[in-house]
């Protein structure tokens, strides 16, 4: 295969590749996630609507995801009595190690499994490129903000929670 055809079979796989990836943005209603829980039933997103939710995307094989776990169950802790929920998605193909490391780290709030790693349906609907990835969303089911740590998650879920 020639350079030039190469370069083209590579741009339209591409395109292709792309196509079913449409841009997050702040105002735009939370596409819903429908996926099975530890216990097998199926959780919806938008069960949780008239809440502050925070979506998480990880994986019990994502040393920074674990490490953020630690710090979303001081969150969580914190602010689940104000309203907020987490809604974790995890990418894991191994659901004995996803069920481990929840006991592990200790987490309570919804946790729902999508095996496939990045070519996972509901990574490539939410654009997902790196893990940990969380979306803060209002009680409308609306995205408010991406990837907020520490502080500034902190600033907005006292902001939205009315929590002064």
């Amino acid at each position: 295969m020639s350079m030039k055809k190469s370069i083209v079979f590579f741009i339209a796989a591409l395109l292709i590749y792309n196509s079913g990836r449409t841009q997050i943005y702040a105002g735009a209603p939370a596409k819903e996630i429908a996926l099975p829980s530890v216990a097998g039933d199926t959780l919806r997103l938008s069960s949780l609507k008239g809440k502050v939710v925070l979506l998480d995307f990880w994986a019990s094989w994502c040393g920074p995801c674990r490490a953020s776990n630690r710090e979303l169950v001081k969150v969580y802790s914190k602010y689940k009595s104000k309203g907020l929920e987490i809604f974790s998605v995890s990418l894991d193909n191994e659901k004995d190690e996803w069920k481990g490391a929840i006991k592990k780290d200790k987490i309570t709030w919804f946790q729902v499994n999508d095996p496939g790693k990045w070519f996972a349906k509901t990574a490539i609907e939410w654009n997902i490129e790196a893990l940990p990835t969380t979306y803060l969303i209002d009680k409308e089911g609306k995205l408010v903000a991406m990837d907020l740590r520490g502080k500034d998650l902190e600033k907005a879920l006292k902001e939205m929670l009315n929590d002064e």
